[in-house]
């Protein structure tokens, strides 16, 4: 059967969460990992999201993806070789984890900093956020037994703040803060 999409009112144990995980995500990476980032919903306060905690680490370049491999795997995350989006090698959690999701991207691609980007213009343009919350609750409604589709149908919205972002980051001389872990 497949897994139900589920939004959830914010959680602000959702920041305490990722700091927990982060912590123990830098101890075994080390220098390894360039960025240890909270991305996704559940790292904009007050944001409602499917509570699945997104993160978001940096590396070099995926030829050296072998050194947080091994490391990742003894923390309980395992690599998902089907994953079909080739600019990031995406992980998950074991069976009985706290629902993770850790997308591994090469520092300053477009993608790492597309998410970073989005995250930091919905963090600090709160009409974005209940504008998106509105969005994902009723795909959520109409879809909820598929998944894949509402990820598609979330898509215009996405690029359409992200249009926005961009014009905002102009402004602003937007770059990337420092990591969160």
């Amino acid at each position: 059967m497949k897994e139900q999409v589920v939004i959830v009112p914010y959680d602000s144990n959702w920041q305490a969460e990722f700091a927990q995980i982060g912590a123990s995500l830098r101890q075994a990476l080390g220098e390894k990992a360039l960025r240890i980032d909270h991305v996704g919903s559940t790292s904009i306060v007050g944001l409602d999201a499917k509570p699945v905690i997104d993160i978001q680490i940096s590396i070099a370049t995926f030829n050296e993806l072998h050194a947080i491999s091994d490391p990742l795997a003894a923390l309980g995350y395992a690599q998902r070789e089907d994953n079909p989006d080739l600019t990031k090698r995406y992980f998950r959690e074991a069976e009985g984890m706290r629902r993770t999701h850790i997308h591994v991207r090469e520092l300053g691609s477009f993608t790492e900093q597309v998410s970073l980007l989005f995250r930091d213009y919905v963090r600090t343009h709160a009409h974005e956020a209940k504008r998106y919350a509105a969005v994902k609750h009723s795909l959520a409604k109409s879809l909820r037994h598929d998944r894949d589709r509402y990820t598609e149908e979330k898509e215009p919205y996405i690029w359409d703040i992200l249009r926005s972002a961009s014009k905002w980051s102009q402004k602003i001389g937007w770059k990337a803060g420092a990591s969160d872990v």
